[in-house]
């Protein structure tokens, strides 16, 4: 486990996070990527330095503690550039990396699906690309440990062009697996069952939901970005409506805007919901901020205007039920829950029920008995409430949803 130091700059700038919060969360990534923080600096400048970001004389300061500590790598909160980057390890003398570089060691790390590994890898390649000039001894780093992970050893030693010519192929790949994955939306849109997605910021409990909602097994781990690669589960409402259940990527204040464009195709699952389930952990002290951060990200991939519940989690954690009442008058009429305890429950199947309820509508219709394709897609995809038989036809009466309904109809030319 690499021992870490954290630096933050504060440029004395009125922001919704203090440098202590914003240090206190790059110590919650430190340690999801599998450092030790030993210690953690906040430095306050007006301006950053060219050079060392930080200036030389800082830099110089930050040098002896990491050798009185025994400091193997020094996190910057902030973006660094290349030559930034080299100035500081020429003087500290231990690895330095940046916030991007933090996250994107950690997605490389969660990212097991094919599809996730090239979005990885072309996000690294974009990252490592600008920082070319002025690295030097940084592109023959060996070893392992934070900030050598992802595309492989191979691009320690890449040039320029090459790197181009890898980011080409990675975005075609990207492409091919895009289109690939629309034709076959496409064909299962037709038929699909309504999709709901939990969404939130990362570490607020949505794989806890999942598994407590629908009995799965996904991996839960108190750590940023415990799950990268999204998860589809199939859920059975009290009306025996099925719907599907997403748990998709964390979100994160101050995502790099260049992250979101290369996980576009991972946020594709968020775009094409028919519902947003959004999951606030109401025991954060920035809880309100962490949502203001997960709706900057829905607006920048252009759902913002999607129908949202929002779910209040981890209220076994909150010994005061007015700090409850508050959050959810804030959050306009929202659902208190625990997604470990199983607490409200209830309340929230009624309202994804209520909801759930504007994309449906009844059906009449009488056909061939023998028509089981029409047959089976009415009973995998709504609810039969009359079956009738006559002869060699059947009259069904049934709930589906508004979607599945129009496809019938066109099957049965109606």
């Amino acid at each position: 486990m690499e021992r870490s130091l954290l630096v933050t700059v504060d440029f004395g700038k009125k922001e919704e996070w203090t440098a202590m919060e914003r240090s206190l969360e790059l110590g919650e990534l430190a340690c999801s990527a599998g450092a030790r923080v030993i210690d953690e600096e906040v430095v306050k400048r007006h301006e950053p330095n060219s050079a060392y970001f930080i200036g030389k004389g800082k830099a110089e300061e930050i040098a002896k503690l990491c050798a009185d500590k025994k400091v193997d790598i020094v996190i910057f909160n902030n973006d660094l550039t290349g030559t930034q980057q080299k100035n500081l390890e020429d003087v500290i003398m231990a690895k330095t990396v940046d916030r991007t570089q933090l996250i994107l060691d950690i997605f490389a790390k969660r990212a097991h699906s094919n599809e996730g590994k090239v979005q990885v890898e072309l996000a690294q390649l974009l990252y490592l690309l600008p920082r070319l000039t002025g690295k030097g001894i940084h592109l023959s780093r060996l070893g392992g440990g934070i900030g050598t992970r992802g595309p492989g050893e191979q691009k320690l030693e890449v040039d320029r062009r090459k790197i181009k010519a890898r980011i080409t192929k990675l975005k075609s790949e990207l492409d091919d697996l895009s289109k690939r994955r629309a034709m076959m939306r496409k064909k299962r849109e037709r038929f699909s069952l309504l999709s709901i997605a939990i969404i939130g910021y990362t570490n607020v409990g949505k794989s806890t939901l999942l598994n407590a909602l629908t009995s799965s097994k996904v991996i839960v781990a108190d750590k940023f970005f415990s799950t990268l690669d999204p998860t589809v589960r199939r859920f059975i409402l009290p009306n025996k409506q099925k719907v599907l259940f997403v748990d998709t990527v964390g979100f994160l204040n101050n995502l790099p805007h260049h992250l979101i464009e290369a996980f576009k195709a991972t946020l594709e699952e968020v775009a094409e919901a028919d519902l947003l389930l959004h999951l606030v952990d109401i025991s954060h002290p920035k809880a309100k901020e962490q949502a203001e951060a997960v709706y900057k990200v829905l607006e920048e991939i252009g759902v913002n205007d999607r129908p949202i519940i929002t779910a209040l989690n981890k209220i076994d954690k909150i010994t005061e039920r007015s700090v409850i009442d508050r959050t959810k008058d804030y959050f306009n009429d929202a659902i208190a829950i625990s997604a470990l305890k199983h607490d409200g429950f209830d309340e929230l199947i009624k309202r994804i029920l209520s909801y759930i309820s504007k994309f449906m509508t009844s059906v009449s219709l009488t056909m061939p008995a023998g028509d089981s394709k029409v047959l089976n897609i009415i009973y995998e995809n709504g609810l039969v409430t009359k079956r009738e038989y006559s002869g060699a036809d059947v009259h069904i009466e049934a709930e589906l949803p508004i979607k599945v309904k129009d496809a019938i109809y066109k099957i049965l030319d109606i």
